[in-house]
């Protein structure tokens, strides 16, 4: 939902800011589109479905609503701690989600996203069980990031038009800090990014 206010806000692609004021196009909290048959992903911004309801929410400049396209989709992935026993999967997941987005007609514009944990140490919980790592907990997320953004980089990255990786500290132990990891580097890789979605909407739709 912010990465689409973060688009109104920046104001780069007129397409895009009209017709967000005039609730043409939406964002749609169920991430479907009507009469299209695939896998819902994390966040999708369409065409609002003829006559259908817009929802505007206080504090919001996108509203919610129906969709019959879609015009921008975005899949988020968070990595924490045992990054390279899962890497095969989180992979999967978002290139078929990339895959998911182009079915149908259109040309949506397709954002990857992925939180890689820098942390020295992170706990992780199952029932009334935590494994934290090191030893028989496994490998530091600082030693397992390095490889996990590799293979992102080399085997996700083609399938989206913009992917971005964002880097993280957190141990997930009481009380649950959170940091950026290096945070101008994200927060200029951020900007970027927001700047050229902006221009291709403008010149796609």
């Amino acid at each position: 939902m912010h990465l689409y206010e973060d688009l109104y806000d920046l104001g780069r692609s007129q397409k895009l800011k009209s017709r967000i004021e005039n609730k043409e196009t939406v964002l749609n909290s169920q991430n479907m589109r009507k009469g299209i048959k695939a896998r819902r992903g994390d966040g999708t911004l369409g065409e609002l479905i003829p006559h259908a309801n817009a929802i505007v929410d206080p504090g919001f400049a996108v509203a919610r609503g129906k969709v019959a396209t879609i015009e921008i989709g975005i899949e988020v992935k968070i990595l924490a701690k045992a990054m390279i026993k899962q890497i095969d999967r989180v992979m999967t997941d978002l290139r078929e989600q990339a895959a998911n987005f182009r079915k149908g007609l259109g040309n949506p514009i397709c954002v990857g996203i992925v939180g890689v944990n820098h942390a020295d140490v992170c706990t992780s919980y199952e029932g009334s069980r935590s494994y934290t790592t090191g030893g028989d907990g496994g490998p530091h997320p600082i030693q397992e990031a390095p490889e996990a953004i590799r293979r992102l980089e080399e085997q996700v990255r083609p399938s989206f038009d913009e992917f971005l990786i964002i880097t993280f500290k957190a141990t997930n132990v009481l009380p649950y800090k959170f940091q950026w990891f290096k945070y101008n580097d994200t927060a200029e890789l951020y900007g970027a990014m927001l700047a050229r979605t902006s221009q291709e909407y403008q010149k796609r739709f």
